[in-house]
Formats: structure tokens, sequence, C-alpha cells
């Protein structure tokens, strides 16, 4: 009898502390408007023409890769810190939240969860565009590309990264993470399944509902 009484009072099966790492531009930010004007900025104090309107088509990977196209490898360095420099000036006021953000930022504190933010961004500009947008993460880690979003990952002990590039879905995987992969930047939904995206979703408004079937399935 003492056993049947243990075995009804079980109680019912608890999904782990749940922890979800976001990318930055155009995961939770569309960015393009204000890395536009960054460029455009940079590019008439120096002189040296940048095609800002290209640039903004492959975001993702980190400034210093753009930066190439455009300038002698030597100079990179010090385009990239006074890109930095500048960037506060232009790029802040004119980037918009990517349609859903908030909510999925929320949907992970309605479950209880820490929402992080992991990104190749410059970790104080990055900082400064979720303030600017009112979106309260638990922690924003940068400065870090493709399987080097790993190590944050893991130390945080993220289950789940959400991200719009390849290199996310590369980030994911070295952390063992679930790979959500969102088509709003770049990289196509096949590509992004072909990387290894576990979940490939519309946009970051399918994600509070995806994530309520996720936590579900893990209480089951």
């Amino acid at each position: 009898m003492a056993g049947m009484a243990s075995q009804q009072n079980t109680p019912a099966r608890q999904p782990a502390p749940l922890t979800v790492g976001f990318d930055l531009d155009m995961t939770l930010i569309d960015s393009r408007p204000g890395i536009k004007a960054a460029y455009q900025a940079l590019s008439a104090e120096t002189g040296t023409f940048i095609d800002a309107d290209l640039a903004v088509t492959r975001l993702g990977p980190p400034l210093d890769e753009e930066l190439a196209y455009w300038f002698p490898e030597e100079r990179i360095p010090e385009m990239a810190d006074r890109y930095r420099e500048i960037y506060p000036t232009h790029a802040i006021a004119p980037t918009l939240a990517m349609p859903g953000a908030r909510e999925a930022v929320a949907a992970v504190r309605a479950q209880g969860g820490r929402a992080i933010v992991v990104t190749a961004k410059h970790e104080p500009n990055a900082k400064l565009h979720l303030a600017h947008l009112g979106i309260e993460a638990d922690a924003v880690i940068g400065w870090l590309w493709a399987e080097a979003k790993a190590e944050a990952l893991r130390e945080h002990g993220a289950a789940v990264y959400v991200g719009d590039h390849i290199g996310d879905v590369r980030g994911a995987r070295g952390a063992d993470a679930l790979s959500v992969a969102v088509p709003t930047g770049p990289c196509a939904p096949d590509e992004l399944r072909t990387a290894g995206a576990d979940v490939v979703l519309g946009d970051l408004t399918d994600f509070p509902e995806w994530l309520a079937s996720y936590r579900a399935a893990e209480r089951a």
C-alpha cells in the first residue's frame, strides 16, 4: 500500500530549466538601415567607395570580412575600430525590431526561462540596440561568430539557439543545442535545412507557439 501511495503522489515530470539563445542581426533586429548608414558615413569619411546596399545583403559574418571587400588588409583593423566608434551615432536609431522579436523573448520568460543574445556584433553596440528597442536579455555576449558561438551557448546552458544564418546553425550544433532557424536574413530555408537546422520557422512570430509545443513534448 505504501508503494501505491508513493506512485500516486509522484509529481508530473518537469522539463529542465530553459535557456534560449538568440542571434541579433536579422534575427531579433533589422539592422540593415542602421548598418547601411554607418557604412555610408565611413565611406564619406575615408573617401573609399563602399557599396552599402550590397553590404547589408550579407549580414552575419564578422565585420572584418565585409571590410576586406573595400579596404586593403593592412587598413582593416583601423577601419573596423573607426566603424565601431561611429556606429552608435548612425546605426542605433534607424534599426527596428524584427516582427515577433519582443514576443519571442517574452515567450521564453513565460516558460520560466532565460533569454540570452549571442552575436558577432561588437558587444557594446549590441547592448545599445537592445536598450533602444526595449528588448531585455538576461545576458549579451558579443564578438562570436559561427562555431565560436558554441562556447557561450554551452557556458550558459542554452538548449535552443535561434538564428538566421548557417553560421548560427553551426554554432548551435557545436553546443549540442537545438538549432531553430528563421529565413529573415541572407539564408533561404533550404540552405538552413541543408546546414543542419532542426527547425525552420517562417519568422519569429511563429516562435511562441513552437516553444510551447517543444516544452509540452518535454513534459510528456
